[in-house]
């Protein structure tokens, strides 16, 4: 028991700190980079934009799930609105991933059909689609009450899993994690498949497309099938049963922290990947260096300025008081 409580107030608070602390900005930037895009026509960086927005609302949770580790008291209210964050960022980032694979493949596969698929407003109504169709499943979350106790039961779940409850796990594990891993696959088979037998796509831009959609599939599955499989193995075992119920208590936990991987690996691999989005990256750095510089040396010609006036004046002071020796002159003939 000392070892859990160790675990809960030591190993998951700096995880979940460490997660946020590169989460945070890494998604910032991602979100910055991914509207400007949008503005420019970019259908892929609407998807993108709603992909950030999604992963920056889930790391903006961590700290309340550090504090939960740490065993503060947090309100029902909070911690239900954390668990609709949380659900919704798994469900809308599935549904946006796969969003993303599907339009890649149909402009690889089909470049001469499907044109509206790829304007931006079409991408904006897919993105809101999402989004509606994961808010409105969730949003039930938001009237589950009880008795908050602490880390152990994560915001009320029920321990051991309730028949009910099971039923909706399974559904969450075979419709928002196995059916976009095989969709997502499935499009990544069928684009490598076809960029292999393009002579007209050069050799990096078919190492650059491939290396994208492979990095985001196995980022999500590293992230979410640790959790997956624990909430499938909680369906089929645990139901009722309190001696499996706490056997799963701690892989249950670890596998939740693992999540918050997806959440912060994503907008680094976009825009370390993506050309679009580096191009944008050495705009803002030589944006902010220019910026940065103009002040430096604006701070320095009004330093230099302020100098050289001090010294003229000082001069001119010292000029005129020579140029009139009288002063002087009667000062020392009354006094001596």
């Amino acid at each position: 028991m000392a070892s859990l409580l160790a675990c809960n107030q030591q190993i998951y608070p700096t995880l979940y700190s460490l997660f946020f602390i590169v989460g945070f900005p890494a998604n910032c930037l991602s979100l910055l980079i991914a509207w400007k895009l949008m503005l420019k026509g970019n259908n892929m960086a609407v998807y993108l934009v709603s992909l950030s927005v999604s992963d920056l609302l889930y790391t903006v949770t961590l700290p309340v799930w550090i504090g939960l580790a740490l065993q503060w008291s947090i309100s029902d209210a909070v911690c239900s609105g954390m668990y609709l964050i949380m659900y919704n960022s798994f469900y809308v980032g599935s549904g946006l991933l796969c969003c993303i694979s599907v339009d890649r493949y149909l402009a690889v596969v089909y470049p001469l059909h499907f044109h509206w698929v790829h304007e931006v407003k079409a991408a904006a109504a897919f993105s809101s689609l999402v989004w509606i169709v994961e808010i409105l499943v969730h949003l039930p979350l938001l009237h589950h009450v009880g008795e908050l106790e602490s880390f152990d039961v994560l915001c009320n779940q029920d321990v051991p899993m309730t028949y009910r409850y099971a039923h909706v796990a399974l559904v969450r594990v075979v419709l928002g994690f196995l059916f976009p891993v095989v969709l997502m696959t499935v499009c990544y088979l069928l684009i490598m498949r076809s960029l292999r037998q393009s002579a007209s796509i050069l050799e990096e831009e078919r190492r650059k497309v491939g290396l994208l959609l492979l990095f985001l599939l196995l980022t999500y599955i590293l992230s979410f099938m640790p959790y997956q499989m624990v909430m499938f193995l909680r369906v089929v075992l645990e139901q009722r049963n309190c001696d499996w119920a706490q056997r799963f208590r701690d892989a249950y936990l670890v596998t939740v922290a693992t999540t918050t991987l997806n959440s912060t690996l994503d907008p680094i691999i976009y825009c370390l990947i993506n050309e679009s989005a580096k191009r944008e990256i050495r705009k803002l750095f030589t944006q902010w260096n220019h910026q940065r510089s103009s002040t430096i040396g604006l701070t320095s010609a009004s330093t230099k300025f302020l100098r050289t006036l001090n010294r003229t004046i000082t001069h001119d002071h010292y000029r005129i008081y020579l140029s009139k020796p009288s002063y002087f002159t009667q000062f020392t003939a009354v006094h001596l």
